[in-house]
């Protein structure tokens, strides 16, 4: 019995240190998605303003056909500004890009689009943040590239840098659009 005592704590130490220098081993900035190769959650979200040049909005249900980002930001986003470029680059090459301005003012996503330009083919308002909950967004920016069956392939967190852009993403879309 008191070998037991004196053996005890040195297996809970071993354990605890295995279980540590496991985590040691995992990439602290990976957060894996629950969504790749599931179809997109179902959404309808309205346009920020389709009086202003805001679009209509779309759906869920619209990302079928063809290969699309679809990339969650704000005007309050302090990383956004420095992914803006390369948006416009991705837009600029061909590959359609939609936002959702998330937890945002429709009238706030208008003037910060003004401001900066506006790469998306349509731009959605998820003021609530409901389908932002659905898609599993902890923060913005973050971008969906959803295939044209409508599942969501790959989730980037955080901006989009050119590298990002040029490495991985841009020659996934290629991959998808020319998946029959």
């Amino acid at each position: 019995m008191i070998r037991l005592i004196f053996i005890l704590p040195i297996i809970a130490f071993a354990g605890l240190a295995a279980f540590l220098g496991f985590g040691l081993t995992q990439d602290p900035k990976a957060l894996p998605s629950q969504l790749i190769d599931r179809p997109l959650p179902e959404f309808a979200l309205p346009g920020i303003a389709a009086e202003a040049g805001g679009g209509a909005g779309f759906a869920s249900a619209s990302f079928k056909g063809e290969p699309r980002l679809l990339n969650i930001w704000a005007s309050w986003c302090a990383a956004c500004p420095q992914e803006h470029p390369v948006l416009e680059r991705i837009s600029a090459e061909g590959f359609p890009v939609y936002g959702i301005a998330w937890k945002d003012k429709p009238e706030d996503s208008r003037n910060w689009l003004a401001r900066y330009g506006n790469p998306y083919a349509s731009v959605a308002a998820d003021e609530q943040g409901r389908t932002a909950i659905d898609l599993g967004v902890t923060g913005v920016p973050e971008t969906f590239i959803v295939d044209k069956k409508g599942r969501v392939r790959f989730k980037q967190i955080g901006p989009i840098s050119p590298e990002v852009w040029e490495g991985q993403i841009k020659p996934l879309m290629q991959q998808l659009r020319a998946e029959a």
